[in-house]
C-alpha cells in the first residue's frame, strides 16, 4: 500500500468517529500546551532575571575590590595602585569608581545618597540603563544621573527633571576617615540632571571623575575592568587576585542564576508532563477502542489482499497524526495561553506603576521539538493497538460481533 493511501484511508477514520478522535486530539493539545505554557515561563522568567543581571559587556566585567586588612590604608584603592591592574594581560577597559554617602540638596529638600563617581565606561560594564534622558559623558563636568528613588526623595518629578539641579556637598575623606573625624570639610558642586535610572529601592546619583578632578582625589573604592573575551576572564581574575584584590565577576552570578532555572523548568516541564501522560493513556483508549469496532473492517481488507504490514502502517499512522495534530494545536492553544496571561499581568503591572516586560520566552528550537515530540508520543501510543490490528486473524475477525 502506499503512503499516500495509508494517509488517505488513516485520515478517513478521522470522519467517521469525529466527536472522539476531536477529543483525543484535544486530550493531548491539553498535555502540549501545558508543557508549551509552564516552560516557555520558566524560560521567560530566566530571560527577565538575566537581562536585569547583565548585558553583554557587563558579562566580560570583573570587579576588583581593595586588599584585605592593609595597615595604616583605609581599605581602598590607591591611585598609584591603577597601573599593575591595568598590565595584566586580557585587560582592555578600566572603570575606576569612587563611592561615598553625601548629602543632596535641591528646591529646599535634602537627602543623603550614594554617591558614585565614575567614567563614561562605568555605566556599560555595570549593565546599567537609563530609562529617561542620556548618559554621563566624560567631558560633562556638571552632570548627574540620578536613580528615581532620589528624584522622589528630592521631591523632583520624574517626568520633567532636566531643568533641575543637584547641590552635593563632597568631601575627600573616605567612609573609614569620615567616621573617625570631626574636621569634615565638604566642598559644595552643583550638577544638572541629564538622565533618571528606573530603581526606587537605591538611592544612587552618578557624576564624573572630570568633576572632582580639582579636589584631589587619590583613592577609588571599587574598580570595574573588562576583559578582551569570555575565555580570559579567569585568567585575568587569578592574575588580579594574586596581587592581593579581592575580585569577583558577575559571569559567576549568571551561571549560578541558569543553573537555578534549569532546576526549575526541569520541575515545570514534569508537571506539564503529568497532563500528557493522562493524554496518552486516553489516545491509546481511543486506538483501543478503534481496534475493537474496527475488526470487520480490518477482516474485510486483509481479505481483499491487504497484508498485515499495510493494517499496522494504517493504525499507526492514524496515532501519528493524532500525535502531530495535538502538538501543532497544542502550540497554538500554548501561545494563546501565554500572550493572554502576558497582557493581563502587564495590564496589572501598569495600574501598580510598574514596568510592563514580558514573562513568557520559548526558543524556535523547542517548537519544533515539541511537534516532534508529541509526534513520537502518537507513535508510541499507537505502537500496541497496530500491532494487535495487524496480528487479527482474518476469519475470527470475519465472525467478531
Amino acid at each position: 500500500m502506499l503512503i499516500f493511501d495509508t494517509i488517505r484511508i488513516s485520515a478517513r477514520s478521522f470522519k467517521n468517529n469525529r466527536l472522539r478522535t476531536f477529543l483525543t486530539v484535544m486530550g493531548i493539545s491539553v498535555g502540549i500546551s501545558s508543557i508549551f505554557f509552564l516552560v516557555s515561563l520558566g524560560y521567560g522568567f530566566q530571560k527577565v532575571v538575566l537581562e536585569r543581571i547583565a548585558t553583554s559587556d557587563s558579562l566580560l566585567s570583573i570587579d576588583v575590590f581593595p586588599k584585605p586588612g592593609d595597615s595604616g590604608e583605609s581599605n581602598v584603592i590607591l591611585n598609584k595602585d591603577i597601573p599593575e591592574i591595568e598590565k595584566v594581560d586580557g585587560v582592555s577597559k578600566i572603570a575606576p569608581i569612587i563611592t561615598q554617602k553625601f548629602k543632596l540638596h535641591s528646591g529646599g529638600f535634602t537627602t543623603d545618597a550614594k554617591v558614585n563617581i565614575v567614567n563614561g565606561d562605568f555605566f556599560k560594564l555595570e549593565g546599567l540603563a537609563i530609562q529617561k534622558g542620556e548618559f554621563l559623558s566624560d567631558k560633562g563636568k556638571n552632570e548627574i544621573v540620578a536613580t528615581s528613588s532620589v528624584l522622589d526623595l528630592l521631591h523632583i518629578s520624574s517626568d520633567n527633571f532636566e531643568n533641575n539641579e543637584i547641590t552635593i556637598d563632597i568631601s575627600t575623606l573616605t567612609e573609614k576617615e569620615l567616621d573617625t573625624t570631626k574636621n569634615n570639610k565638604t566642598v559644595e558642586k552643583k550638577y544638572k540632571i541629564v538622565g533618571m535610572i528606573n530603581d526606587k529601592s537605591k538611592a544612587n546619583v552618578y557624576i564624573t571623575n572630570s568633576s572632582v578632578s580639582d579636589l584631589g582625589f587619590d583613592y577609588f573604592n571599587r574598580i570595574k575592568i573588562r576583559v578582551t573575551s569570555e575565555e580570559r576572564i579567569n585568567s585575568v581574575r587569578n592574575a588580579i587576585s594574586e596581587k592581593g584584590y579581592i575580585v569577583s565577576a558577575i559571569s559567576d552570578t549568571v551561571e549560578q542564576t541558569r543553573k537555578i532555572f534549569n532546576v526549575i523548568q526541569i520541575v515545570l516541564l514534569s508537571f506539564g508532563m503529568l497532563a500528557l501522560v493522562v493524554s496518552a493513556i486516553g489516545m491509546f483508549n481511543t486506538m483501543t477502542i478503534s481496534l475493537l469496532e474496527r475488526t470487520q473492517e480490518i477482516a474485510i481488507m486483509k481479505s481483499l489482499g491487504a497484508s498485515a504490514r499495510d493494517i499496522w502502517s494504517m493504525f499507526l499512522t492514524e496515532s501519528v497524526l493524532i500525535g502531530f495534530l495535538g502538538g501543532t494545536i497544542g502550540i497554538g492553544i500554548g501561545f494563546a495561553g501565554t500572550e493572554f496571561v502576558n497582557v493581563l499581568l502587564n495590564l496589572v503591572a501598569k495600574n501598580f506603576g510598574g514596568v510592563s516586560v514580558d514573562i513568557f520566552y520559548i526558543p524556535l528550537w523547542f517548537v519544533v521539538f515539541i511537534i516532534i515530540f508529541s509526534t513520537v508520543v502518537g507513535l508510541v501510543t499507537g505502537f500496541y493497538p497496530a500491532k494487535r490490528a495487524a496480528a487479527l486473524d482474518t476469519l475470527e475477525a470475519l465472525r467478531y460481533k
